[in-house]
């Protein structure tokens, strides 16, 4: 059984506690550290879990780390760790830069350990439901929408909430990116709260992200358009569905839907799919994740080089958004 430790005790640092402890197959919860003398408390009461006095304390007695701190702290806490050759899991994003994360990376494979970042879309019921369907999509169309919370305006929207798709669309479209585009507006805090990104890749493919953080309801969609397919996928209400269109074999019957595209074309059938989703907790999905790939020896579904890969593209488009932004306040 793997000892495991977590720094960070906030918000999603006490759900990673809770399911660690829901995990007793897989982990040891040694304890967790946490600045806040008085969260540190509160959680110890709650969970009867160890408070260690400090990171490097705490270190000493793992095999390995979920990284749950703010995420201007995420490098010093994960190079440390990985200095002392301990499995790392990392929320996301991965660091503030993309330099720390190349560093990390480097820091991982001198260290021989495991490395992780906590994309939990990836392993959203719905999202896994859909792989087996995507074949090559050339637009995809992302919506992720919330609520004003205080807890992520640490970061920028694209930090706090696109990187969640970019994630999910770049583990799907294995190309290159040619041009990104952006525009996005600074409301309620210093930086981007609604922002809207186009990304271009070099196989032809277009996705167009928008992402806010100000919005009066909550969604998070992604619609997946490929040769003779679409695929919704809602991560919020954990369901997909596939429309797809196959040439028709003989005669239809009377309750196929026929879409016909004109003489000398064949004539296409329409099929629904809405695949049953399974009851899963994406967030524990990945800690297991995490042991599997300890236990095994492999890489992980998000590795690190995944982290920077999305880190990276997030980083290009606050970029895009700081560039417009001068321009704006130029004019």
């Amino acid at each position: 059984m793997l000892k495991i430790g977590v720094v960070g005790a906030g918000h999603l640092g006490k759900v990673h506690i809770r399911l660690i402890l829901e995990l007793k197959d897989h982990f040891q919860l040694v304890g967790f550290f946490d600045i806040n003398e008085a969260n540190s408390v509160l959680v110890e009461s709650t969970f009867g879990s160890k408070s260690f006095g400090s990171f490097d304390d705490l270190l000493e007695e793992i095999d390995c780390l979920v990284i749950v701190t703010p995420t201007l702290s995420h490098f010093d806490c994960a190079s440390k760790a990985l200095r002392k050759s301990k499995h790392v899991f990392i929320e996301k994003p991965m660091t503030e830069t993309v330099e720390e994360a190349k560093a990390l990376i480097d820091l991982a494979h001198e260290a021989g350990v495991v490395a992780q970042v906590g994309h939990v879309e990836r392993f959203n019921p719905a999202f896994q439901a859909a792989l087996p369907y995507f074949n090559n999509p050339m637009f995809i169309e992302s919506h992720r929408l919330a609520q004003f919370n205080p807890r992520g305006t640490d970061v920028s929207v694209i930090l706090d909430l696109m990187i969640h798709d970019l994630d999910a669309i770049l583990s799907v479209v294995k190309s290159g990116i040619k041009r990104i585009s952006a525009s996005g507006v600074a409301v309620v805090s210093e930086t981007p709260d609604i922002a809207n990104a186009r990304i271009e890749f070099d196989n032809g493919c277009v996705a167009n992200l928008t992402a806010s953080r100000i919005s009066m309801k909550n969604m998070r969609k992604s619609r997946f358009f490929q040769k003779d397919a679409y695929i919704s996928v809602d991560f919020l209400e954990k369901n997909m569905e596939v429309v797809r269109m196959k040439d028709l074999d003989g005669e239809p019957d009377p309750f196929d839907i026929i879409f016909d595209l004109g003489e000398g074309k064949p004539i296409k059938k329409i099929l629904f799919d809405k695949p049953e989703i399974a009851e899963t907790n994406a967030i524990k999905e990945e800690l297991i994740n995490f042991h599997d790939s300890i236990v095994k020896d492999s890489v992980p579904t998000v590795s690190f080089e995944d982290g920077y890969s999305a880190l990276d593209v997030a980083q290009r488009i606050i970029e895009k958004l700081k560039g417009n932004a001068q321009l704006t306040h130029n004019i």
